[in-house]
């Protein structure tokens, strides 16, 4: 079954659908997967400028990181 094809029938279920509680639970259910992609989209952004800096040297070691949480305590 093609996409366009399955479309046509969730619309049509969805028209059909009275339920409020099944209508909130496919809202539900198409949002929480626009929001994976987003939060896919930008983990996988971020571990790539992770790799950038690393590359680049531009890291700080253990002690810094110790003294920077320190700092940030007191």
């Amino acid at each position: 079954m093609s996409a366009i094809a399955i479309k046509t029938e969730l619309k049509e279920l969805i028209e059909k659908e009275m339920d409020l509680s099944i209508l909130k639970a496919i809202k539900t259910l198409l949002k929480k997967t626009t929001l994976d992609t987003v939060l896919r989209d930008k983990l996988t952004n971020r571990a790539i400028r992770s790799e950038e800096d690393i590359k680049e040297g531009r890291v700080l070691s253990r002690a810094e990181i110790i003294r920077q949480t320190d700092k940030l305590i007191k």
